[in-house]
C-alpha cells in the first residue's frame, strides 16, 4: 500500500468515477484503474462496486476511507515541517554564547535575522564558554561562539577572532608602571564568571601565565558578570580586566581607566559545532550570518589597535 494508491482511491471515492478522478489527477485513467486494481489485490477486497454509471464504495471501501484521510493528512503535515525549515519558514535557531557578546554582536545579528527569517525562532543561551561548550557537545545546542581555550572533545573548532584584554582600574596611578603577570599576581583584582571559575578561559590563560612566572593569581572578589566586575572597579573596590568593546558599550570608559597587559594578552574566539553534526538550515544560516558579523568585529578591532 502505497500513499499514491491512497491518494487515486480517495479521489475516486470523491468523484465516484474513475475517469473523473483521473482527470483531477492529470493522469491517464487506466493507469489510476490499475493501481487500485493493485490495492484491492493487496488487501483481498473490491474496494469499489458499479452502480449504475456512478462508483460506489464497497463495505471495506468505507471502512478504509477515513484511514487513508488520516495518512494522508499526516504525510502531509510531515512534508509540510520538513518545508518550513528546509525553506526557513519555520525552525529554531538553537545557538549559544558568552555573556558579554550582547553588548557588540548579538543584538545586532538577531535583528538582521529576524527581519530575513521572521518566521524562525531564535534561542540563544549561555554565560560562559565552558557551558556553552558542554551543551554543544551533549547536542543541547547546535553551533556556539566561545571563548577558547574550552575543552574541543567531540567538537569542531574555527577560530573567528580576537580581542585584546586589558587591565582596567579606577586609580590612574595603578596604571603607570606596565603591568606585568608579577604586578597583577599583586592586584586588589576582581574576577567575573565566578561560577565557571575552574573551567572559565580566561581563568585557564591566566593560571597557565602565571604558573609559567612562578606566581599565583587570586582574586579578591569574584561576581558572576563582566558588567558587574566593571562597576565594583568603578567603585573603587578593586581593579579587573575586559576588552574595550565592552567597556564601551556600558558606557564604563568614562569612569574607569584601562591600560595594555604586559606583555599584550589577547581573549581568541571560535565558532564550535559537535562534530560530524548536520546542523539545520536555520542555525546553519544563524551561523553564517554570525561568522560575517564576527569578520567585520574582527577588521574594526584591528583598525582600532593601530589608531
Amino acid at each position: 500500500m502505497t500513499l499514491q494508491q491512497l491518494t487515486y482511491f480517495l479521489a475516486a471515492a470523491d468523484h465516484a468515477s474513475f475517469s473523473a478522478a483521473a482527470e483531477r489527477l492529470s493522469m491517464a485513467q487506466p493507469s489510476l484503474s490499475e493501481q487500485i486494481r493493485r490495492l484491492e489485490a493487496e488487501l483481498g477486497v473490491p474496494l469499489f462496486v458499479r452502480a449504475g454509471r456512478r462508483l460506489e464504495l464497497t463495505e471495506a471501501g468505507r471502512r478504509l476511507r477515513p484511514h487513508a484521510e488520516r495518512t494522508l493528512a499526516e504525510a502531509q503535515a510531515a512534508m509540510e515541517s520538513v518545508r518550513e525549515v528546509r525553506d526557513l519558514t519555520g525552525g529554531t535557531v538553537a545557538f549559544g554564547t558568552f555573556g558579554s557578546a550582547y553588548y557588540y554582536l548579538l543584538g545586532g545579528l538577531v535583528q538582521d535575522f529576524r527581519t530575513r527569517y521572521p518566521q524562525v525562532r531564535v534561542r540563544v543561551v549561555g554565560q560562559n564558554s565552558a557551558e556553552v561548550a558542554d551543551a554543544v557537545r551533549d547536542g543541547q545546542l547546535e553551533a556556539g561562539l566561545v571563548a577558547i581555550p574550552v575543552d574541543d572533545r567531540g567538537l569542531d573548532v574555527r577560530p573567528g577572532f580576537e580581542e585584546e584584554l586589558l587591565y582596567v582600574s579606577a586609580e590612574p596611578e595603578r596604571l603607570r608602571a606596565p603591568v606585568t603577570i608579577e604586578r597583577l599576581a599583586e592586584a586588589p583584582l576582581i574576577l567575573y564568571d565566578a561560577r565557571w571559575a575552574a573551567q572559565d578561559p580566561l581563568r585557564r590563560q591566566l593560571r597557565e601565565l602565571a604558573q609559567r612566572a612562578g606566581v599565583t593569581i587570586e582574586p579578591q572578589i569574584e561576581v558572576e558578570y563582566m558588567t558587574a566586575a566593571f562597576d565594583l572597579a568603578a567603585r573603587g573596590l578593586g581593579d579587573t580586566l575586559g576588552p574595550r568593546s565592552v567597556l564601551a558599550a556600558r558606557g564604563f570608559s568614562r569612569r574607569l581607566a584601562t591600560a595594555s597587559l604586559d606583555p599584550l594578552l589577547y581573549v581568541p574566539f571560535a565558532f564550535i559545532t559537535r562534530r560530524d553534526a548536520h546542523l539545520s538550515p536555520a542555525t546553519r544560516a544563524f551561523l553564517g550570518m554570525a561568522e560575517r558579523r564576527v569578520q567585520a568585529l574582527a577588521r574594526r578591532f584591528a583598525a582600532d589597535a593601530a589608531g
